[in-house]
């Protein structure tokens, strides 16, 4: 009998077989379509599934999510913001599998403390910077859910200095100033002619000045958050991953120095902060675990 994890992220999403050790194979990765999600999703989870007899899947979606609900309402996928019942579509496809939710955030939490960054760390912080913000908490061991599941979601603290509009509503989420996305529009809108993060970031590192400052603008804004995270929650390490966090020195140079700065506090003074060892790939990882064995105190649909 087969695991199966599923990553629902805002671009794209993967799934993938999962092995008692956490380990994921047969790994694919489609565009999220924007006209029918779920016909790509259902299409995706049935390659990735061929004959095996499905036991358990395990779901981390980019948020915001309702888990006790099993919905999922992701800003950045407009034909699922009203919310769509991922749980009960992936049970009728798996009838006789045991289906687990959870924010894509609580995921890559769960990933990196059991086989990542934050293993051996009873208190700690995961972030994902890619083409939004997200993150997941783990406190005295436990992973933090919250009250719908929603717990950790990072992305939406408000930054100082910015008054940026996110899709939430709000004004100056750290998402809406340092996701990968946000900084490529940041830097258009300045004259910089790329397409992309990884671009940008190339540019960056070749001395480009719009690309330099919006860099600069986004590891700060992430720099801040961390900060701000870190001392109400009282953690003593932070392990970053996601594509835009890959970007080296002209993003990890603004945000240490920010933390360094605002971390003044004895006891988030030395704020361990560090990129991923899983990259891109951990919330399906902790998806995976999810599937495995539930994740221990991450809650399920």
């Amino acid at each position: 009998m087969t695991a199966l994890a599923l990553d629902i992220g805002a671009t794209k999403f993967a799934a993938g077989l999962v092995d008692p050790h956490y380990r994921v194979h047969e790994v694919r990765q489609v565009a999220a379509a924007t006209d029918d999600p779920w016909a790509t999703c259902r299409d995706l989870l049935l390659a990735v599934a061929g004959d095996n007899r499905v036991r358990s899947i395990g779901i981390g979606s980019a948020g915001p999510v309702d888990v006790r609900a099993g919905v999922t309402r992701p800003l950045n996928l407009a034909a699922w913001r009203d919310g769509f019942a991922i749980v009960d579509h992936v049970r009728a496809l798996f009838p006789d599998a045991e289906v687990r939710f959870a924010i894509d955030g609580a995921c890559l939490v769960l990933a990196e403390h059991r086989v990542g960054g934050l293993r051996g760390v009873d208190n700690g912080l995961a972030l994902t910077v890619s083409s939004g913000v997200g993150g997941g908490i783990i406190a005295d061991g436990r992973v933090v859910v919250g009250r719908t599941g929603n717990a950790g979601h990072i992305g939406h603290i408000v930054v100082p200095g910015d008054d940026t509009p996110c899709p939430c509503g709000g004004f100056g989420c750290v998402e809406a100033v340092a996701s990968g996305m946000s900084s490529v529009r940041w830097a258009r809108s300045r004259g910089w002619m790329g397409s992309n993060g990884l671009e940008l970031a190339a540019a960056a590192h070749a001395g480009d000045a719009i690309a330099v400052a919006a860099m600069a603008r986004a590891g700060t804004a992430l720099g801040q958050a961390v900060s701000s995270a870190a001392a109400l929650l009282d953690v003593d390490r932070v392990v970053i991953s996601g594509g835009f966090a890959q970007s080296g020195q002209p993003l990890w140079g603004p945000l240490r120095a920010a933390v360094a700065r605002h971390c003044g506090l004895e006891f988030v003074r030395g704020l361990r902060v560090e990129l991923s060892r899983l990259s891109d790939g951990a919330t399906l990882v902790g998806a995976g675990v999810l599937a495995v064995d539930g994740g221990g105190q991450v809650s399920s649909a």
